[in-house]
């Protein structure tokens, strides 16, 4: 269910982390206002004295607009260029001012800045003192303001029952219809009690089917294991027009045209569930329309990889349109979080893609009467494969002069995981217009790559792409391969708050159900048997024409699939 359709024609850029440090900031801010902030800096060493500086500013205290930060470098090190801040140098000292889109920042709302410099002799030490608007660093939080704010509503003005994170200090639902599949296989105890995205991917699915209980009988279900405590239960909102316009395996049952059967058969109904009294208490995370929107960035001419039937969607809008009259309508429900999908790093990743795909979700989310407001935040790697972290090879390593995103794996993104595409997404959010305290899922449910296969240690510095296919854990042939990956394994298990901007790790696709078939298999759900399915494939120009990689006679999209469902198990990392 998860397509790449790539792009790159990209610009150089190296870092590759080797020191952290983290420094509490005092914040200078308008008169009653209760100072509070961090400031994280990263020195990325590329060797030959060359290195790449980042700098994260978090406010912890009140709002304040406008901002000056001050540090002095230990050595002889030297700022060549920067971004996102006007940078200057004197001596060792250096100064970065806000650029006019990112002077304000609100509460729990942080900024990302960046330079390269140059350092000869020695190491490259972090700085060790900053000052923000002439204060000095503490690390300390305000413990009180004077100011009247709301801080614990997330991007939500009415807070309802809403919280900034809905997975902090919460219990997550378990869907006892997948729990029961996955406790009829062997071993599969082990993680019939994790928890799981219920997929409403067509509007029988509202009511249920003969397979699966409806939204009311989730939800039902929820408040039973809630027994009284906050508890998440998540639903994938699925099922726009002309749905995933670049493959045939998660087309939906709607056609192009029926934005009216979107709107009053599958949105309205879904709102009217959640919004019932008996279900106020949840905290209900809606991921909303996987797939389609990124297509209208990577696939649609004068892209190479375009596809008729995608310009089909990006001309008629009704992506957009349906995008936001889902996040109005159930935006309206106080204790749903929408959460929009990204794709991954794979898909989205390059920079023709990143920043435009970050815009057009912007306007989905003001399109149709809804506002940016019912955007809690987005979620990476939906249904997809993408490692989470790679460990042995880093976007700014290079082997005889190459840089890594110079090889046929890379091929010139700028990202080589899911965890520091999600952080870096999440800040060309805010820049596209999204509120500074947003959050970030990413799936982790297939995305381990254990097992036999997976590396211990860096590839062999014989070439570029030596190294990083050596290294790499993603196993996969291409990044461009979606389809019931062979090799891969469960990920990291689901967790709250996992690492800074990111609010889970989910399992939005429940492990054991399948992503298509590779032949065609009668069903009324709209589901066509799709190449990529295939282990016989050649491929397309969007998986540069590799095999598909994909496991042998797969079922239907979301219907169980016991052969991938025991891979997985044998190839989670974690291991089970």
């Amino acid at each position: 269910m998860r397509l790449n359709g790539q792009r790159r024609w990209a610009a150089a850029g190296v870092a590759v982390a080797t020191a952290v440090a983290t420094f509490g900031v005092a914040l200078s801010a308008p008169a009653g206002a209760a100072p509070g902030c961090r400031v994280d800096y990263t020195a990325n060493n590329w060797g030959g004295g060359g290195f790449g500086g980042a700098v994260k500013i978090t406010n912890l205290g009140d709002a304040v607009s406008g901002w000056t930060l001050k540090f002095s470098f230990p050595g002889n090190q030297r700022v060549s260029q920067g971004w996102s801040a006007n940078w200057t140098q004197s001596g060792a000292d250096v100064t970065a001012t806000n650029m006019p889109w990112n002077g304000s920042l609100g509460t729990g709302g942080s900024v990302d800045i960046g330079f390269n410099g140059s350092y000869s002799g020695g190491t490259n030490d972090n700085p060790v003192t900053f000052t923000l608007n002439g204060t000095e660093c503490t690390g300390l939080q305000p413990t009180t303001t004077t100011t009247t704010t709301t801080t614990s509503s997330g991007p939500n003005p009415d807070p309802g029952n809403r919280v900034d994170n809905p997975y902090v200090g919460a219990k997550q639902y378990v869907n006892p219809d997948w729990a029961a599949k996955a406790n009829a296989e062997p071993g599969g105890s082990r993680v019939a009690s994790q928890p799981t995205g219920v997929w409403i991917d067509r509007i029988a699915a509202i009511t249920g089917t003969v397979d699966s209980r409806g939204i009311a009988g989730h939800l039902d279900e929820a408040v039973r294991q809630a027994a009284g405590s906050p508890l998440v239960i998540q639903f994938v909102i699925y099922n726009l027009p002309g749905r995933d316009c670049s493959a045939l395996a998660s087309n939906g049952e709607l056609k192009p045209t029926e934005i009216g059967r979107y709107k009053t058969e599958y949105i309205d109904p879904i709102a009217e569930i959640l919004a019932r009294p008996a279900y106020k208490d949840l905290r209900i995370v809606t991921t909303v329309e996987i797939d389609s929107l990124p297509n209208l960035i990577t696939n649609v001419t004068p892209r190479p990889t375009k596809v008729d039937a995608c310009d089909v969607m990006k001309d008629n809008g009704n992506y957009v349109t349906g995008v936001g009259y889902a996040l109005k309508k159930l935006g309206a429900v106080p204790n749903v979080y929408n959460y929009l999908d990204i794709g991954h790093h794979g898909w989205i990743g390059w920079d023709d893609n990143f920043g435009a795909t970050a815009d057009l979700l912007f306007r989905a989310a003001n399109a149709e009467g809804s506002t940016k407001a019912n955007v809690q935040g987005f979620i990476a790697n939906t249904a997809n494969y993408g490692a989470l972290k790679e460990p042995y090879f880093a976007i700014g390593d290079s082997v005889d002069g190459k840089s890594v995103r110079e090889s046929k794996w890379v091929d010139w993104n700028r990202y080589v995981d899911e965890l520091s595409y999600a952080q870096a997404f999440r800040q060309r959010a805010v820049t596209a217009g999204f509120d500074a305290n947003v959050g970030m899922l990413i799936d982790t449910s297939r995305n381990g790559w254990g097992g036999a296969a997976r590396p211990t240690g860096p590839g062999p510095r014989t070439t570029v792409d030596t190294y990083v296919n050596g290294g790499k854990l993603d196993r996969r042939i291409h990044l461009g391969n979606w389809c019931n990956q062979s090799g891969a394994g469960l990920g990291e298990r689901p967790k709250a708050a996992p690492e800074t901007g990111i609010d889970a790790y989910v399992w939005m696709k429940p492990p054991g159900e399948s992503d298509g078939a590779s032949k065609e298999i009668p069903n009324n759900e709209g589901k066509g048997a799709d190449k990529m399915c295939d282990p016989a494939y050649t491929g397309n120009i969007r998986n540069g024409n590799n095999m598909s990689g994909a496991l042998a006679d797969a079922p239907l999209s979301g219907k169980w699939f016991s052969a991938q469902f025991q891979e997985l198990m044998r190839n989670a990392y974690p291991a089970l």
